[in-house]
């Protein structure tokens, strides 16, 4: 199986392009809204250097350092990321309030904006090829990196689409070259923030989605019985790897093997239905008091709790 590293390998030279040529239109047209798509694409490259080392480190396996892996330095990438695209953002304001104070006719339009066309259709077909790969291997950092390029993709054609109105505008019109400067900057405001989101959340172990929690407390119950108590059950993420815990409440008479046996069934079919997951079950006493105390270890509790 190919390794997640060769699609940040794929973003790196997608963006070594697209910069080139959309730094060759600006050229062209001095205008300060393709000045900001180039500068969205310093951050593009900067990101896929920044999603490598990530991966690299992520692939890494568990050490005596690092029981769990290092799957968070996904995180740390796609937080940088948005970092980076909010600094992108507050120099393509800059700019633009610059152009406001100091209008500048704008110069061989038509090939700039041929050639940000085409810059976009490079970070398109990257794009895509990244979310299949984001998808196939659970990654958020080249979902994260998809996802930017995407958003940059329809930046791109939105600042061409409203450029190409300055071809048979009057000059007065010039002012909207700004415009859609700034438009494009809030747009990647709250592109950026999203990852700073979605970083925080897997830096803070956020529990997996609610469509995967359900399906584990499924398992558990088709599993164990409907009827059988459990609690604790706590989920989290880091990178691709999930991990799940929870307490298991059993008759004290069940051997020692029917318990492994049960956990053991348990443990595959949610490792089955959740890729890369590493599930612990603590076999309790169901009639020992002590066994239940869900409200001090938190986590889901199923129905049945005294």
């Amino acid at each position: 199986m190919p390794s997640p590293r060769r699609y940040a390998l794929y973003s790196i030279a997608a963006s070594l392009v697209t910069l080139a040529l959309k730094f060759g239109a600006w050229q062209l047209t001095g205008s300060v809204g393709l000045l900001s798509d180039a500068a969205e694409g310093l951050v593009n490259l900067t990101a896929g250097l920044l999603a490598l080392m990530a991966l690299t480190i992520a692939l890494r396996p568990a050490d005596k350092a690092h029981a769990y892996g290092h799957g968070k330095a996904e995180y740390f990438s796609a937080a940088a990321e948005g970092l980076l695209i909010l600094a992108a953002a507050g120099g393509i304001i800059y700019a633009s309030v610059d152009r406001f104070l100091h209008p500048q006719e704008l110069t061989g339009l038509g090939l700039g904006l041929v050639v940000a066309l085409v810059a976009g259709a490079v970070n398109w077909g990257t794009a895509r090829i990244m979310l299949k790969a984001a998808h196939r291997f659970d990654s958020i950092t080249l979902e994260a990196d998809a996802k930017h390029l995407l958003t940059d993709v329809w930046t791109s054609v939105g600042l061409v689409a409203g450029l190409a109105v300055l071809l048979v505008a009057p000059p007065s019109w010039q002012i909207l070259d700004p415009i859609i400067a700034c438009i494009m900057a809030v747009n990647i405001v709250v592109t950026g923030l999203g990852l700073l989101r979605r970083s925080i959340g897997g830096l803070m172990d956020a529990a997996l989605p609610e469509d995967e929690v359900q399906a584990i407390v499924r398992i558990i119950r088709e599993q164990a019985g409907p009827d059988t108590p459990f609690h604790g059950l706590r989920t989290r993420k880091a990178g691709s790897r999930r991990f799940v815990d929870f307490h298991l409440l059993l008759p004290g008479a069940t051997t020692v093997k029917h318990s492994h046996d049960l956990t053991e069934h348990i443990e595959q079919s949610i490792c089955d239905l959740l890729p890369h997951c590493h599930v612990t079950i603590h076999v309790e006493p169901l009639e020992d008091h002590r066994s239940w105390d869900g409200f001090q270890i938190g986590g889901i509790c199923s129905g049945r709790q005294k």
